[in-house]
């Protein structure tokens, strides 16, 4: 059995412990609202700008002069994985769900004889891949979402190199993976196709019924292309950024609020214990007097 000492330190120690989880919860349930705001705000504009690159790129097809975002290599032989975590840890499974599908995917990739490099966007990311895939991570970014959150111009950042890797050939199909947003204790980890742009295909009731809209485009359908589809990739990539910035947030917010749960729990336990412990020993102080008096 502890002695009483011992179980005033724990507790002392689990009160610490509880007043920096509580004040973990309350930074992130702040950051929280202001993160949400900025994903949701811009899921429309992210998926509108989907939705109209999709039906530009039916119109287009398989044309010669299709840009090459859109058409491709003509290859399937090397893939590009963005990977989105979080610089800091203590938000729970946030970082693990996220790496465990980009290491599910690389090692499908590797056993269909697929060559694999990595960009990671957050420390946590980064440090848990290099072990198995470090030769394969070709940029690290740290320190993305700066005192007033994520900025267009880190996603833009990022977009560039991405860029410049496809320009260069360095790969064929780029694939980002990060956390989606849906409420503070609940985010869907999702690995999205970001080059060759995959567009969603038209709704079949929309087919069915001819309500779908139909448009002109001046300049060219290709012309349109090879200027917004540069743009779609900082575009979606800074909606990946929003959207694990709040799930970020929310996964730290519920994991402290457990974690601030638990300590009042052990504090309970503990404060339990000790007292018993305590009155177990004033008992048998008593005893000892008691005994002693009735020797003499």
């Amino acid at each position: 059995m502890a002695s009483l000492k011992d179980l005033r330190s724990r507790i002392a120690s689990v009160k610490s412990t509880r007043k920096i989880t509580s004040a973990m919860k309350m930074v992130a349930a702040s950051k929280l609202r202001r993160a949400q705001d900025a994903a949701e705000a811009a899921r429309p504009y992210a998926e509108r700008m989907g939705t109209m690159l999709g039906r530009l790129a039916t119109a287009v097809g398989s044309n010669e002069g299709a840009p090459k975002l859109l058409a491709g290599t003509g290859k399937d032989d090397v893939h590009l994985l963005v990977v989105f975590t979080a610089d800091r840890g203590l938000c729970g499974g946030f970082n693990a769900s996220i790496v465990k599908a980009a290491r599910a995917k690389a090692l499908a990739l590797k056993g269909e004889g697929k060559t694999v490099k990595i960009i990671c966007v957050g420390r946590k990311g980064s440090d848990a891949l290099k072990r198995e895939f470090g030769d394969n991570i070709v940029a690290r970014y740290t320190g993305i979402e700066g005192k007033k959150g994520i900025d267009f111009s880190s996603a833009t950042e990022v977009a560039d190199k991405v860029l410049a890797l496809y320009d260069e050939g360095e790969f064929d199909v780029c694939t980002i993976f990060y956390n989606k947003f849906v409420s503070a204790i609940s985010q869907v980890a999702t690995a999205q196709q970001l080059i060759p742009f995959a567009g969603e295909e038209v709704d079949e009731q929309e087919e069915a019924t001819g309500s779908s809209a139909v448009y002109e485009y001046e300049p060219s359908e290709e012309a349109i292309l090879a200027d917004l589809l540069p743009r779609n990739v900082g575009v979606q990539i800074f909606g990946a950024m929003l959207e694990s910035s709040a799930s970020e947030h929310g996964a730290r917010m519920s994991a402290m609020d457990n974690a601030t749960r638990n300590a009042g729990d052990m504090i309970d336990r503990l404060s339990i214990e000790y007292n018993r412990s305590r009155q177990a020993q004033i008992t048998n102080e008593l005893i000892e007097i008691i005994s002693g008096a009735e020797a003499l």
